[in-house]
């Protein structure tokens, strides 16, 4: 079961959308699903959509919603990629880790006592996946093609939970340069751990359009399954 529900800010002043797809039976545990700058669209929905056929309650919380709710954009159309990229200038990442606890949050209600919560996220949602790793308290967490980890290493002392990067090597938003700081800066953190992709680019793992690199998202996810499965 699919819907779109809304979800009370962590300080209780306002409420925003999340897209919520649900499994048959009792869930697992939750997995939230943080988007790319292209807003909860199609490929976003399918990803929670086929968490929920793996046995997870999945939210995908609408990030935008205090520049405009509701923004759907296309990785593949040109305008709409500029236009992306124009949110991200009027975009609090601050205020979206907010907006990421309180989804936590709301997933650990709706499973009840002892319930376990995942963050994922791609894009600006791998590198929002980061930083919840660092200042929220979910209890695993995966990022695919992160930007600009490189440059939030010195908050992983906080890191206390598991956490995954899926990191393709020929990323044209994360260079060889930032691939290597992030490689070093993590090698001596327990709680992380770090796969290659090789010669893969930038949103390798996008559910639909023409980023999807077929074998490697497959890989990707499959681990990324496995690692839930293991900690949630």
């Amino acid at each position: 079961m699919t819907e779109m529900v809304s979800v009370t800010t962590f300080e209780g002043d306002a409420q925003f959308s999340a897209y919520v797809a649900r499994p048959q039976g009792a869930p697992k545990a939750a997995i939230i699903v943080i988007q790319e700058i292209f807003g909860v669209n199609p490929g976003i929905r399918a990803k929670c959509d086929d968490w929920a056929e793996a046995g997870y309650l999945a939210y995908a919380p609408d990030l935008f919603w205090r520049i405009k709710p509701g923004i759907e954009l296309d990785a593949d159309l040109e305008e709409e990629l500029k236009e992306a990229l124009g949110l991200m200038e009027k975009f609090d990442q601050d205020q979206s880790i907010s907006d990421i606890e309180a989804t936590i949050k709301a997933a650990r209600a709706e499973l009840g006592a002892g319930g376990k919560v995942g963050c994922v996220g791609y894009c600006l949602g791998g590198r929002l996946a980061f930083i919840a790793a660092c200042r929220t308290d979910a209890d695993a967490f995966v990022c695919y093609y992160g930007v600009g980890i490189d440059g939030l290493l010195a908050e992983q002392h906080a890191i206390g939970k598991p956490v995954l990067l899926h990191i393709p090597t020929a990323d044209h938003f994360v260079g060889p340069d930032a691939q290597a700081a992030m490689h070093a800066g993590l090698a001596n953190n327990r709680h992380v751990t770090l796969y290659d992709y090789e010669g893969q680019d930038h949103g390798f793992a996008a559910e639909m359009g023409a980023r999807r690199d077929e074998a490697a998202a497959q890989l990707a996810d499959s681990r990324t399954a496995d690692f839930f499965g293991q900690h949630l």
